[in-house]
């Protein structure tokens, strides 16, 4: 863009008159640094923008830019405040460690799922842990084994149902056990 002496550029009447912006800023809104973000977000607003023409009084779209801006930031401030809970103290932040029995039955239920899955067919094992385990997707899975999507369907279906049953019947007989 050519430079016309008569017309100032929007960038130069805003280096000229940043100061006055920043207090026409300050005066509507209060906090001299939020003045301050808002007419260097404005600066680079009109460095990203290709320059108005024809531009009468470029202190006062200036100035309007600033104030759109300005109410702009502060709406959308507010906004992130109302969601941000204000709490005077902080939460506890680490989890408690499992008790020792919690551990040993977790543990315990993790060997029967294995067990379970260790006696299912071949092929049934197969689909089960290279979906249920290493999350393949299933049409993934019918093409690694050469097998149609509803055979992967199927398998996992009585995988599912043999390991469930398991699991059942070793809860089941765990009491029997103890006694």
């Amino acid at each position: 863009m050519p430079f016309d002496p008569v017309k100032p550029s929007l960038i130069s009447t805003l280096v000229r008159h940043y100061d006055e912006l920043v207090d026409h800023v300050r005066r509507r809104f209060g906090d001299r640094g939020f003045a301050r973000e808002v007419v260097h977000d404005v600066c680079v607003q009109l460095l990203e923008k290709r320059e108005k023409d024809n531009v009468h009084t470029p202190l006062a779209l200036l100035r309007k830019i600033s104030h759109d801006q300005a109410v702009s930031r502060y709406r959308s401030e507010r906004r992130r405040r109302a969601w941000v809970v204000a709490m005077p103290e902080l939460p506890e932040a680490t989890c408690p460690a499992p008790l020792p029995a919690q551990q040993y039955e977790a543990s315990r239920e993790f060997e029967r799922l294995v067990q379970a899955i260790a006696e299912l067919p071949e092929r049934c094992r197969m689909v089960f842990v290279m979906h249920k385990i290493h999350e393949v997707p299933q049409a993934e899975v019918a093409v690694r084994m050469g097998i149609s999507l509803k055979t992967v369907e199927k398998h996992l279906r009585l995988g599912l149902a043999a390991c469930r049953a398991h699991l059942e019947r070793v809860v089941c007989d765990e009491p029997e056990r103890a006694q």
